[in-house]
């Protein structure tokens, strides 16, 4: 079963839940604009993705961040708690495919190759 992490009203993720229907693929979806992250969570997915990917420092959200909250926002512990704090911080959608196989954002052909 795949988990698929972001927020609902979300283009990228509309798209992504979308391609995923269209394609008979089973999944569960987890909004964490509404049950939020748990540190163990952003934790698992840090082994797997950098910061740097996982913070999407071009979201409105980041950029309204005072400079006192985005400052060390590349340090894993400060970017757990920024995520944590703000959610839409973090690109969407996170792709957990099992096995430790990760996907971050939207990208067709990777998906195909991976799921079909």
């Amino acid at each position: 079963m795949i988990n698929i992490y972001g927020i609902k009203n979300c283009d990228v993720v509309q798209k992504a839940l979308k391609w995923l229907d269209a394609h008979k693929v089973p999944y569960t979806f987890h909004n964490y604009k509404e049950t939020g992250l748990d540190k163990a969570l952003l934790e698992q997915w840090l082994k797997h993705i950098a910061v740097d990917k996982l913070v999407n420092t071009r979201s409105t959200t980041f950029r309204e961040l005072g400079e006192e909250e985005k400052a060390g926002w590349n340090d894993k512990n400060k970017a757990i708690a920024l995520m944590m704090q703000h959610t839409s911080v973090v690109k969407r959608p996170v792709w957990d495919l099992g096995n430790g196989n990760y996907l971050l954002g939207w990208d067709e052909q990777a998906l195909t190759k991976a799921l079909l």
